[in-house]
């Protein structure tokens, strides 16, 4: 069974309005914030705290290749998807077992970060990052598959929304919060609260209810299997290929493209703020608390447009602005630490991505065969941030040879392969009806 990427029948602004009181619609809130805490910790939080350092900007640019861990989770979905976890699976079920294994990882290596020191430690912090960013896109498989398995296939766009908006929240939390503290505290202090916080997911995942679907029986000894890595590995992407047949290669191709420029200048993002001259204060009132605000508006509106016109034309629409805003970034690099310029930046940057994200995220849902919900996902998933997060470890040797300007122009020109073939994709999908 897949998810349709347009709505059964034409519904009202007020149907539409109502699918965000359902309950598996407010459970993704709270999921998403979760799910979206340790991103930053590993990203652009930990690249203000390595600037704050005077660790160098190549440096902070190769950090963005820890992300990489989270656009290559498809290699190890499978087995998240399958394999049974001894006494946790058996009493907790498939999802919130594996739930809990990754969020105790995620704890662990916060922990262990804020006990390091990167001027004289920059490996152990990145070592430390990789465990926390490969705990979380364990976390993120886990989360995806429950989000598809819990609620029918109208809730997705509206449960897309309310689950970027939680995630969004978290990225609040961990960027904000964490600048807050570093600023009036230290950096250790903040890693520390953030541990912290992510230790009330644990205490939400023994509370919540495992998704209908039954509990894999599946032992470490089957799946070094052929017959199970034949059924659990190949055929979710044969599966795939046979429902799209060659427009696949064109839909994972777009999924690869669709995040590219907006990836590609998210870890410079802070540094520069910085070198323009803003204070970590300002960063955190007007990038992070001004910014998220903009962000729910976005992902809100793009929510009841899927609900009402389908997933297409939002997705369009999203690949368009999320490019235009980078030549925002520009024009700040261009008039300098102006924090009227900074605040219009931000609020086009965060609605536009607020719109695209929870547009995608729908797109993303109705993509996925239910028979290999985690598995499916994480292979969209993977491919919407690999190219972007290997992308981004050079962002910081380009701004170092040719400047920010250079940098955000070259970022927004990278968002315009996602833009044509969104249209095409949207093209193909109307003729096949």
């Amino acid at each position: 069974m897949t998810s349709n990427p347009h709505p059964p029948a034409t519904i009202s602004w007020i149907d539409a309005l109502k699918l965000y009181t359902k309950r598996p619609v407010l459970l993704m809130l709270v999921l998403g914030f979760f799910a979206g805490l340790p991103y930053l910790l590993v990203f652009s939080t930990l690249s203000t705290w390595l600037r704050d350092m005077d660790v160098s900007r190549t440096a902070i640019g190769f950090f963005g290749w820890v992300g990489i861990t989270y656009s290559v989770k498809v290699i190890w979905a499978p087995i998240v998807d399958n394999l049974a976890l001894p006494f946790l699976t058996q009493t907790m079920g498939k999802r919130r077992s594996w739930l809990l294994l990754a969020q105790l990882g995620i704890v662990a290596g916060l922990v262990l970060m804020a006990l390091t020191d990167p001027s004289d430690q920059l490996l152990v912090v990145a070592l430390c990052a990789v465990l926390v960013a490969f705990s979380s896109a364990t976390q993120d498989i886990v989360i995806d598959a429950y989000r598809i398995e819990i609620a029918q296939v109208e809730y997705q766009g509206a449960m897309a929304a309310t689950y970027n908006l939680g995630y969004r929240l978290a990225l609040l939390v961990a960027g904000a919060g964490s600048l807050f503290i570093a600023d009036i505290i230290d950096w250790p202090t903040a890693y520390y609260a953030m541990a912290a916080l992510m230790g009330a997911g644990i205490l939400f995942t023994l509370r919540i209810q495992e998704p209908s679907g039954g509990t894999p029986s599946t032992n470490l000894e089957e799946i070094l299997t052929a017959t199970w890595f034949y059924h659990a590995v190949v055929y979710p992407f044969i599966d795939f290929f046979q429902r799209n047949g060659r427009f696949a290669i064109l839909i994972l191709v777009f999924i690869g493209l669709f995040r590219l420029s907006d990836i590609t200048m998210g870890i410079m993002a802070n540094p520069f703020y910085l070198d323009l001259g803003f204070s970590k204060t300002q960063i955190a009132s007007i990038s992070k608390l001004y910014g998220f605000a903009m962000t729910i508006i976005g992902g809100f509106i793009a929510g009841l447009c899927v609900a009402r016109f389908g997933v297409y034309r939002p997705l369009i629409f999203g690949a368009v602005i999320v490019a235009i805003t980078n030549l925002l970034y520009m024009q700040l690099a261009i008039v300098g630490a102006e924090q009227q310029w900074l605040i219009i930046t931000i609020s086009a940057d965060n609605l536009s991505g607020g719109f695209a994200t929870a547009s995608f995220i729908a797109y993303l849902s109705s993509l996925t065969n239910r028979a290999y919900t985690a598995t499916q996902y994480a292979l969209f998933s993977s491919l919407m941030t690999l190219p972007g997060k290997f992308q981004s470890g050079f962002s910081g040797v380009i701004v170092d040879q040719f400047g920010y300007s250079t940098f955000f122009l070259y970022a927004a020109v990278m968002g315009i392969p996602a833009i044509i073939l969104a249209v095409l994709i949207a093209s193909h999908q109307k003729n096949k009806r």
